[in-house]
């Protein structure tokens, strides 16, 4: 968060925006979830301060409506993010000067999102970057519209409730709400390794049977 400007220091967007803030808020998870500008948004971050200043009262607002609006505003960021994907993918894919987006790596990513696609709809929540880019991606790839809706609800919901609820119950403890930032880095790296350990089994089975 060091390294960010200081309009998006999350304690600053909240307190500035006044009776915006919640609208404001939504807005910035929409942004990071479906559009690929949005990457570089704290969405972690700015749930744990808003699920504290709920605790606070400094935003006024019922904890289970506020925790459904920002799945509401996460959920239809995915959506468009995949409908994107979707439109727009393919035919930067296929261009035939690409040098960086290939059309193998198209058809490597429907392979894995094909196999691993709801898993990873769920986890991309967790991990900065690859929440804003796995939508675009899975849509790119023509996952099954159902299977993604679907699963794309569940992590969206997973995601809102644990880190705004976690601001909420945890924010107030001072070594907490003092070292968010490193939480959050061991958070993302503990959810990387997890997501990380099919792929890892997958290869080392390979090995095994003697396959490139």
């Amino acid at each position: 968060m060091a390294i960010l400007p200081g309009w998006l220091d999350p304690s600053h967007l909240i307190q500035s925006t006044g009776s915006w803030a919640v609208v404001v808020v939504m807005a910035i998870l929409f942004a990071e979830c479906g559009l690929l500008i949005g990457f570089f948004l704290p969405g972690d971050t700015l749930l744990f301060i808003a699920g504290l200043f709920v605790a606070e009262g400094s935003l006024r607002i019922n904890l289970v409506l506020f925790i459904a609006l920002l799945w509401v505003a996460a959920f239809a960021g995915n959506m468009v993010g995949y409908a994107i994907g979707y439109k727009v993918g393919p035919a930067v894919f296929r261009r035939p000067d690409a040098k960086f987006l290939k059309p193998e790596y198209i058809e490597r990513s429907q392979a894995f999102f094909d196999r691993y696609g709801k898993v990873t709809v769920v986890l991309a929540r967790f991990v900065p970057v690859v929440r804003t880019v796995a939508t675009v991606m899975a849509g790119a790839s023509r996952m099954n519209v159902r299977i993604y809706t679907v699963y794309s609800a569940i992590g969206g919901l997973l995601w809102v409730a644990a880190v705004t609820l976690a601001g909420y119950f945890l924010g107030q403890i001072d070594f907490v709400k003092n070292n968010v930032d490193v939480i959050f880095v061991a958070a993302v790296v503990i959810v990387v390794l997890v997501s990380a350990v099919p792929a890892l089994l997958h290869m080392a089975q390979r090995r095994r049977a003697g396959r490139p």
